[in-house]
């Protein structure tokens, strides 16, 4: 397993990141404990998650996955092996605290203990704001529109209850997702300005088929020291290959959930998944694992979440570190990415 530190601190993680989503609606417990107990084996030691999760989000499932990581960890006394981030949710339905915004000092405190209790822990090693309460681009949404009038809490409001958390010694780092140049921008220089916590991270979408990250927020990760989380490399299991020629897998997202998953449903998607498709069996590679690895090695990436709903995936996934992406491969893909740019933002 390859290794990097988490933002500016001396936390080393894997560039693998278990990715848990599915624990609680397509994955059973007793999946998700193997699933938890192979990545640990293979060196995998930052895992992720979420108050919201499982997905697709519903109220029926909110905060499942979290009570099955916690019972992983009440059964093998191993929380101290892994770095543990989850994440509040951002303005929501109805069934979160009521709805609309989450950000302030009470919800979040409300947030924040619940996540520690059903984790069964009293500690998250990454914190993070699942997404933005403004109104901005986020879940590949374009033609940004502003409102002046929009109501949301401050950076700095929020930035203040999370140092609390700190001092308390509940949480350890923070983080950011879905987040924007902006909005990185602002808490780094706010925690700056009025010594409040830095933002170690950044929780944003990252494939083949989708590199906007480069445009604004690469230089920002790298220059920052707030590297990228990247979540969707597989791009919901389109970057498997599974979804060719009209496939739907049995038990896969899309049969299952269709229309939750639409994000990569455009108008390119299938071929451009098909020219990459090429490439990997013209250089003899795992499709899947030539994806993950073209995320692993970007200079501004720290790590890479993976989502696996079997062992077979879980394990090709985490065996991608082991590739190597040659010169000649990566210049390929840079030329499908020139003739098919971003197809699914």
């Amino acid at each position: 397993m390859n290794y990097k530190k988490l933002g500016n601190t001396d936390i080393n993680v894997s560039t693998i990141c278990l990715g848990t989503m599915t624990y609680g609606e397509q994955n059973t417990q007793e999946e998700g404990f193997e699933q938890m107990d192979y990545a640990l084996e293979q060196g995998v030691n930052f895992w992720d998650t979420a108050e919201l999760y499982a997905v697709p989000p519903k109220e029926e499932t909110f905060g499942h996955t979290e009570i099955i990581i916690g019972n992983w960890f009440k059964k093998t006394k191993k929380r101290d092996k892994v770095v543990l981030a989850t994440k509040v949710a951002g303005p929501a339905r109805e069934y979160i605290r009521g709805g609309g915004n989450n950000y302030t000092f009470k919800r979040m405190t409300e947030a924040l203990n619940n996540s520690l209790e059903r984790l069964k822990t009293d500690y998250i090693d990454l914190y993070q704001l699942h997404w933005p309460e403004r109104n901005t681009n986020m879940f590949g949404r374009l033609g940004y529109v502003h409102n002046n009038n929009e109501d949301w809490n401050k950076f700095e409001d929020v930035l203040n209850h999370l140092n609390k958390f700190v001092k308390e010694g509940k949480i350890r780092n923070i983080g950011l997702s879905n987040e924007t140049p902006w909005g990185v921008s602002k808490c780094l220089n706010l925690a700056k300005e009025q010594n409040l916590p830095r933002m170690m991270s950044i929780q944003n979408p990252y494939s083949l088929l989708n590199r906007t990250y480069e445009v604004g927020l690469a230089e920002i990760s790298i220059r920052e020291e707030i590297g990228l989380l990247a979540y969707s490399p597989l791009a919901s299991g389109y970057l498997t290959g599974k979804y060719r020629n009209n496939q739907l897998p049995k038990n896969s997202r899309l049969e299952r959930d269709g229309d939750f998953w639409t994000r990569y449903d455009k108008p390119n998607t299938t071929k451009t998944v098909d020219a990459y498709y090429e490439i990997a069996k013209k250089h003899n590679i795992d499709f899947a694992q030539m994806a993950v690895k073209f995320c692993e090695i970007q200079p501004f990436i720290t790590s890479v979440i993976i989502g696996a709903t079997t062992m077979d995936q879980l394990k090709t996934n985490i065996e991608s570190v082991n590739i190597n992406l040659t010169e000649e491969v990566i210049n390929e893909i840079n030329e499908v990415q020139k003739i098919y740019p971003n197809p699914c933002p």
